[in-house]
């Protein structure tokens, strides 16, 4: 018996990184999955046995056409993990107007968007659970990571605004924050580092545990929050981040 048997779960930017580490844990503790991403079609080498829909939750009739082909596809829903987003580097003057407009309304609104629709089947769920994925960014203060930051903040305190929203409708809400994950999105800004090593040696040792997070940690933290076993846990915010967050280690000599 696998933790998520009979349950219908949908996964947003699932096709790489924690998204799909997130959709193959489901799926391998029995729940029936879809994944939602951008792309027009699943990527080569995607799992068999899961229901991809494309969209750019930027668009909100792109949204509505998808989570609902996903709802009928799966037959309901009673999980939403809202992993979907965009990065952004920089400090408070590095970026346009337009550039905060733009990941914004991805990375704070596209989760409105897609939570928005899937609502209707998640209350109608016994088991509805929606979990955001946020970031150490919400949290502590990272060199140029001003707009991403600002983004990641936002997810946080939605989450506990939409679990008490959601809470008398059986619908509980968490948040993951994840440390600086081993993804291939970290990798693209490794690759346009002027020193790739370097940089992951300095993105390492930053965290106390002195390495990258790992997507499969990432998705088993989701998965808890996201499981019947939780079911008292709503409007929690779980850091997975080697201790980044919440630790002052004493530095030796």
């Amino acid at each position: 018996m696998g933790a998520f048997d009979g349950l219908r779960a949908l996964v947003t930017g699932g096709a790489s990184g924690i998204g799909l580490a997130t959709a193959r844990l489901l799926a391998a503790e029995g729940a029936r999955v879809a994944v939602l991403d951008l792309a027009a079609e699943a990527p080569a080498g995607f799992p068999d046995g899961f229901v991809y829909v494309r969209a750019d939750i930027g668009d909100d009739p792109s949204v509505v056409a998808a989570v609902d082909g996903a709802v009928a596809a799966l037959g309901g829903l009673d999980v939403l993990v809202n992993n979907a987003g965009i990065g952004a580097q920089g400090g408070i003057e590095d970026n346009a107007d337009e550039e905060w407009r733009r990941v914004l309304d991805v990375n704070v609104v596209g989760l409105v968007r897609v939570t928005r629709r899937a609502l209707p089947a998640l209350r109608a769920s016994a088991h509805g659970a929606v979990v955001n994925v946020g970031s150490i960014a919400a949290t502590a203060g990272l060199p140029q990571r001003a707009l991403y930051s600002a983004g990641k903040g936002a997810v946080v305190a939605l989450t506990r605004a939409m679990a008490a929203d959601l809470l008398p409708d059986g619908v509980r809400v968490n948040a993951v924050n994840p440390g600086t994950a081993d993804t291939p999105w970290v990798g693209r800004l490794l690759d346009r580092a002027a020193d790739p090593s370097a940089e992951y040696a300095a993105l390492a040792a930053r965290q106390p545990h002195g390495r990258l997070v790992a997507a499969d940690e990432v998705a088993a933290a989701i998965a808890y929050l996201a499981s019947p076993s939780a079911a008292s846990t709503t409007g929690t915010c779980l850091a997975v981040d080697g201790g980044m967050d919440g630790l002052r280690l004493r530095r030796e000599g």
